[in-house]
Formats: C-alpha cells, sequence, structure tokens
C-alpha cells in the first residue's frame, strides 16, 4: 500500500541537493568558536554540504549536556553569514520552530525521541503552517514504522512539501557492531510506501563510533538514499556530547572523497537485456518457492490433524529446536547466513502453529 505525500522533488530544493546530499557539523553548538572553526574547515571541503548543529540536546538524565540553547542560533547565524553554508537544526517543540525561523535556520528535523510522540510532533507540524523550509524526520527510536510514517504525514499535512525521512537506526537489545541497529528493511519500507520520499542516512547515530561510518556511508548510497548527515566536529576528543562518533573535517573530506556514486538505472542495452533475464530468474524462483511454502502449509494442517485425533498438543519444542538447528547447519553449508535462515524459519513455524491451531479449534 503506497502512501500520498505531497512532496517537492528533491533536486528543486536547494544548491546542492543533488545526490547525495551531505549534512555536516558537530553533535552539539559548543562554543562560537568550536561553531566557526569547524564550519570554516567543512566550507573548505565544499560550500554546498549543509553545516548542522545541535542547539537543544534532548538528554536522558539530568543534570548532562543539554546544549546551549537559543544563544547558539547567534553562532549558527555568524556562521551563515561567514561561511555561506546553509544551516540545520533539531526542534523538538512549537517554541523551537519560532526561534529558528526569528535566525533563519534553513533547515530543521525532528529527533528520534520526539518522533514517538504524536503530541510533540503535531506541535511541530503547527508552528510550521504557512512556512516554506525543508523538514527532515528522523525514525523513531524502536523499528515502529507506523510512527515514523505517522510523522512525516503530520508534517506533511501541516503544507510542508519540502520533505525527508532520516534513517538514524533502532535501539536493539541484541548485541551488535553498532550503536543502533540498521534495520535496512525499514527504510526498504518506508521507500516502498512513498516512493517519492527522500532519505539521508545517519551513519554517526547508526554506528556509535568513527571506524564503521564508511562502510555504512557507502552501503546506504549503494541503497539509493539520497545524502548522508555525519557529525563533525574539529576537536572530535574534547567534545561535549557524543565525542566518539564525530569525524574530523579532514577525515570527513577523506570520507567524501572515497564514496563511490552509482548510477540509479543504466541506458545500456546489454546491462538492461541482462539484468531481466535474472530478474525473470527470480521470478521463476519465487514462484517455485510459494508452491513450495503452499505444500508445507497443507502438510502442516494435516499434522495439526492428525494431532487433534490422537489428543497430542500443538507445539513440541524439542523436535522444533532439534529442525531449527539442522536448517541452520544446513543453510551454512549452502552459504546462506544464520540470522536469515533463523528469521525465515520462525516465520514459517508461526505461520504453521497458527495453521493447527485453527485446526485444533474447528
Amino acid at each position: 500500500m503506497k502512501t500520498i505525500l505531497n512532496i517537492t522533488p528533491f533536486a528543486n530544493w536547494l544548491k546542492g541537493a543533488e545526490r547525495p546530499l551531505i549534512i555536516a557539523g558537530p553533535c552539539s553548538a559548543e562554543s562560537e568558536t568550536q561553531m566557526m572553526t569547524t564550519a570554516k574547515s567543512i566550507a573548505a571541503i565544499d560550500k554546498r554540504i549543509i553545516f548542522r548543529a545541535g542547539i537543544w540536546k534532548p538528554r536522558t538524565r539530568p543534570n548532562s549536556f543539554e546544549g546551549n540553547g537559543s544563544v547558539a542560533l547567534t553562532w549558527m547565524k555568524s556562521v551563515k553569514e561567514e561561511t555561506g553554508l546553509l544551516t540545520s537544526t533539531e526542534v523538538a517543540n512549537g517554541k523551537h520552530v519560532e526561534e529558528c525561523l526569528k535566525n533563519k535556520i534553513d533547515i530543521l528535523w525532528i529527533g528520534a525521541r520526539t518522533t514517538v510522540n504524536p503530541f510533540s510532533v503535531q506541535e511541530i507540524a503547527d508552528a510550521l503552517k504557512g512556512v516554506d523550509i525543508p523538514v527532515f524526520v528522523k525514525n523513531p527510536v524502536t523499528p515502529d514504522l507506523q510512527l515514523w510514517l505517522g510523522a512525516l504525514e503530520r508534517i506533511n499535512q501541516a503544507g510542508i512539501t519540502k520533505i525527508a525521512a532520516i534513517h538514524r537506526g533502532f535501539h536493539s537489545h541484541s548485541v551488535t557492531p553498532f550503536r543502533n541497529d540498521p534495520k535496512w528493511e525499514m527504510p526498504i519500507e518506508l521507500r516502498t510506501i512513498c516512493p517519492d520520499l527522500p532519505i539521508i542516512c545517519d551513519p554517526s547515530h547508526i554506528c556509535g563510533n568513527t571506524e564503521l561510518i564508511p562502510y555504512i556511508s557507502q552501503k546506504a548510497l549503494d541503497m539509493d538514499m539520497n545524502g548522508l548527515m555525519i557529525e563533525t566536529h574539529c576537536m572530535p576528543s574534547i567534545a561535549l556530547s557524543d565525542a566518539k562518533q564525530q569525524l574530523t573535517p579532514l577525515q570527513l573530506s577523506d570520507l567524501i572523497n572515497r564514496l563511490v556514486i552509482r548510477k540509479s538505472n543504466s541506458d545500456n542495452i546489454e546491462f538492461k537485456t541482462k539484468l531481466e533475464q535474472l530478474r525473470e530468474s527470480i521470478n521463476k524462483s519465487d514462484e517455485e518457492l510459494l508452491n513450495i511454502l503452499m505444500h508445507r502449509m497443507h502438510t502442516a494442517e494435516k499434522i495439526g490433524a492428525y494431532k487433534k485425533e490422537n489428543n497430542v498438543v500443538i507445539l513440541q519444542a524439542n523436535r522444533w529446536e532439534s529442525l531449527l538447528n539442522e536448517r541452520i547447519n544446513s543453510a551454512a553449508m549452502m552459504g546462506l547466513s544464520e540470522n536469515f535462515v533463523r528469521s525465515l524459519y520462525i516465520l514459517i513455524h508461526e505461520e504453521s502453529i497458527r495453521k493447527q491451531n485453527a485446526i485444533m479449534n474447528s
């Protein structure tokens, strides 16, 4: 199901909106000197980069550095005047929006903690009515596509047509190399629902460290995302927030120069022909796969009926654990990842149990 959003074509937003858009700057606006030093170094890389900095920083615990607040907006104005860079920052309520507009901030974004609260998003949307400014919406902290989509719709219904999503990863209880689990399937599904929606990737918050940022940045562009938001600080080692995930301007320049920009498509006839052949092979495999799944579910129903006749419970935990391990081991020999096969079989098993339950209760 596709959702209709009224979106101005991304390339028409502003100078530099051609793919990929780069947004860079410190996590927090710590001082005017820090801001200006970082901004001048970023401008020396490319004046089309959008300068970002956190003015208000939401923190879980009190007495943490929560940003310098409104005074930092004057620093942002100075950055814009001296470097020519467009500026962007996060807003969490209507008052933030009003102050940013008064200080001529060019782009606003809604953070992950705010996206989860429809009341806060609606307050921001109300403050934006009658305004023509780009607004980005970060994904919520948890992987809830409806919350993300709902926030985008609220902002769009306020009359904002220059709207984009920011993929910054999701909180996870699992141990992973990342600060926030990328869960790439979420932005892919969002793009499927809203094909015209630009999506920016935030590798800094996904990674939580500088080592993985190049990998995630390239992966995002390979998945046809429209740009990157990368935290950049003149002296990350003394940053007051998120020091471990901020690049230096020199590292940012090196990253940008190493990115491989791939085309969305090709006019090459040979390429198109070969691609169509491969896609047709995928289609055939999918048809075979669906037939196999249909046969498997019919068998599951027969098993459910047989268990009912013999008054046997549906779930056989030992059998399920043994089957899952066997399938994972077999899949490994075929070059299939454990996570993929485990997730697939859990879904198959859940559907099998559902069908057997239906037989038991019939």
